[in-house]
């Protein structure tokens, strides 16, 4: 954890816990999908100008809630749901208005889009382009000095992210860590106050990861906030300031890296008991991690009932299926 940029030591390790300079505060937010919650947040607070990380098994909750906060879904709590941003009410907002209130998002998947060159895909994330209206379009002098403008300030970021020599290749010839570049970059040319990485690292090579984890850090240091998801654990210990816990929708435990993902109940409950263990070796599947993860299906599925399954079989294809990714 880093201590400069972390909440108070004085800040409870509780889900929702309040924080000293809140610049995110979300309440009642729930999202069903038929009649499956897939998130129900009480209360949640974010520290301004700290990396926190949202963690929490697949189907947690995370994207989803992602999704609410960004505008790209709607809560189905309604009324009852309220979430301010750097003390603006953003609840029932679309996506672009939060955008230019500040708060952009990445995702899963890039939406880098392929057929346009890199430049155009930074030109398109700047704000305030004259020429996007249709008449003034028309009139050259109208928007040419901001175009200038914004290709100065794309070409910058373009090169802090090592991508400058790519600005005239179509987005789609990039390689899956290049494109996250590109998204994070882009991201940065509306001038957010903060920025949500969802899952940053996901498919990108070894070789970018320790850049992309710079990068994040030095969003940071130049003041803005960033909430991420993320299921590299050795990530988040390593550049979080502070970590929120999701499982079944609902914040579930919160506080710093080194407190939170040491404590056993939620390794256990929301982490995997294994999940410290490389599975990708196949060295390491033993009797005794086939036997324990065997043991840990057969509490599913008496927790399931009416569910019956081989769980010896289960075991073997789940620990299978975790050493072919």
């Amino acid at each position: 954890m880093s201590e400069q940029h972390a909440p108070a030591t004085t800040v409870s390790h509780t889900p929702g816990a309040a924080k000293p300079d809140a610049i995110l505060t979300v309440d009642n937010i729930s999202r069903k999908f038929g009649g499956m919650t897939a998130v129900d947040v009480d209360h949640l607070e974010v520290q301004r100008g700290s990396i926190t990380a949202l963690i929490g098994p697949n189907g947690a909750g995370k994207t989803t809630f992602f999704n609410l906060l960004t505008g790209f879904d709607k809560p189905t709590s309604g009324k009852d749901a309220r979430w301010q941003f750097n003390g603006a009410t953003l609840g029932n907002t679309g996506a672009a208005k939060v955008a230019r209130a500040g708060m952009v998002r990445t995702f899963q998947l890039t939406k880098a889009l392929s057929r346009l060159t890199v430049m155009q895909n930074m030109l398109l994330g700047a704000k305030d382009q004259p020429g996007e209206n249709f008449f003034a379009a028309l009139i050259r002098p109208l928007w040419s000095k901001r175009e200038k403008e914004i290709t100065a300030k794309a070409e910058d970021l373009l090169a802090r992210f090592k991508l400058l020599e790519k600005k005239d290749d179509y987005a789609g010839s990039l390689s899956g860590g290049q494109r996250k570049l590109l998204e994070m970059a882009r991201a940065l040319m509306s001038d957010p106050t903060m920025i949500m990485l969802d899952e940053p690292m996901a498919g990108v090579n070894p070789a970018l990861t320790q850049s992309l984890l710079g990068h994040i850090q030095s969003l940071r240091d130049d003041g803005m906030t960033v909430l991420f998801v993320e299921h590299d654990m050795h990530m988040v210990r390593h550049i979080s300031d502070w970590v929120v816990v999701m499982a079944e929708g609902r914040v579930v435990a919160e506080g710093p890296a080194t407190t939170v993902m040491d404590d056993q109940a939620v390794i256990d409950a929301y982490l995997g008991a294994h999940h410290d263990t490389d599975l990708g070796d196949d060295s390491l599947l033993t009797e005794e991690t086939y036997e324990e993860l065997a043991e840990e299906v057969a509490d599913e599925d008496h927790a399931a009932p009416g569910a019956t399954h081989d769980t010896t079989a289960d075991a073997a294809d789940a620990a299978d299926g975790k050493a072919t990714r």
